[in-house]
């Protein structure tokens, strides 16, 4: 057998082996079992929701270790044809067996990175929000381009994109948007770009052709199943309607169908203005408040930010999560892992996975 081989054997064996570190393999497995006799007994479904929750919790494991057992399967299944086509002579069979080796060293290392979005909402859709700093026509143009960059970015993955509320700048660009993007595991990868991000270029809009530093704020919080409880008091409610301002005919821009709102005592503000029809309107803004609720406590518990949502950083100097600097040099830099591209347009069009994935870690 090839050195080369015998290196991607061991590599193979060791993401094997932090994969079921990770998961806790002997520990899921007990578990595992726990849950299959529960579900056997005659009045697992009584309770519907404890039976859910252990269904869910069931299902999950068995993704897990089904992921483990096939990917230490495949590699078995790869050496045991190596040895047997070098017994025989056969190089073709060699051949095969180690380009097969390849493929699955590059799927273990997939599997490794998914296995890090074990979250409690990370398999969820989410919620994303865009927000310009100051700067006026700067930061809106920015604001934009993140939006964009986003949009992008799930073209790519395949993900489903929907625009929720958009305010439009002043001149150009946008004040504020929110999305929903919807696919496999979209809020554990996306998680990590709540924050500031910063732009330096020089200004389109200056006459002067000056270089400008414009920031706007990204905020991902996930979208709440049904099956989650979240309690919202009708007295801690103020609702507004409003005409909307965004495109979609003149019914949209002469009836008060936008809806605003203002969630009292976290002073969390929700809007939608994307239906014609404001009980529409209504039904989704409820559906963000309710996952705004949720990543509200998730940020308590875990303690992921400094402030909570009802107290957002600044958006400006000394805040930012990362940089995209055009001019003098191109770079761009994130300020909490050091990962950097000298390539800002290739990033501006969403490829921004490297980004995202040392964001996990």
């Amino acid at each position: 057998m090839q050195a080369e081989t015998r290196a991607q054997i061991e590599s193979i064996t060791a993401t094997i082996e932090l994969l079921r570190v990770h998961v806790g393999y002997d520990v899921a497995l007990e578990r595992l079992a726990e849950l299959e006799a529960q579900s056997a007994e005659a009045d697992f479904w009584n309770d519907q929701a404890v039976a859910q929750e252990a269904m869910r919790e069931k299902n999950r494991l068995e993704r897990q270790l089904d992921m483990i057992t096939s990917l230490q399967n495949e590699m078995d299944d790869a050496v045991g044809l190596i040895e047997l086509g070098e017994i025989e002579g056969d190089q073709d069979v060699v051949a095969e067996a180690e380009e097969a080796l390849v493929q699955l060293a590059v799927i273990a290392d997939k599997r490794q990175l998914e296995s890090l979005l074990s979250g409690e909402a990370d398999g969820n859709d989410c919620f994303l929000e865009i927000h310009a700093g100051a700067g006026g026509t700067e930061a809106q143009d920015w604001a934009q381009m993140l939006a964009r960059m986003y949009s992008r970015w799930c073209e790519t993955r395949g993900f489903k994109l929907q625009m929720i509320e958009e305010s439009a700048g002043e001149e150009a660009g946008i004040k504020s948007v929110t999305m929903r993007i919807e696919g496999e595991n979209a809020y554990g990868w996306l998680k990590s770009e709540s924050g500031v991000h910063r732009l330096v270029r020089i200004s389109p809009f200056d006459s002067g052709a000056r270089r400008h530093t414009s920031f706007a704020s990204i905020w991902v919080y996930p979208v709440v199943d049904d099956e989650i409880e979240i309690a919202i008091n009708e007295k801690d409610l103020r609702i507004d309607t409003y005409r909307s301002s965004g495109a979609g005919g003149q019914h949209v821009n002469t009836t008060d169908s936008a809806v605003r709102i203002t969630h009292l005592p976290t002073k969390i503000v929700v809007q939608c203005q994307n239906e014609r029809s404001q009980h529409k309107n209504k039904e989704t803004c409820f559906k963000i408040l309710r996952a705004r609720l949720f990543q509200h406590e998730i940020e308590k518990r875990q303690e992921e930010y400094e402030k909570n949502v009802s107290n957002k950083t600044d958006i400006g100097w000394g805040h930012q999560i990362r940089s995209y600097v055009l001019q003098p040099y191109r770079l761009v830099k994130d300020l909490r892992n050091k990962v950097e591209s000298s390539n800002p347009e290739d990033v501006l069009n969403g490829n921004i996975d490297e980004f995202i994935e040392a964001g996990l870690f």
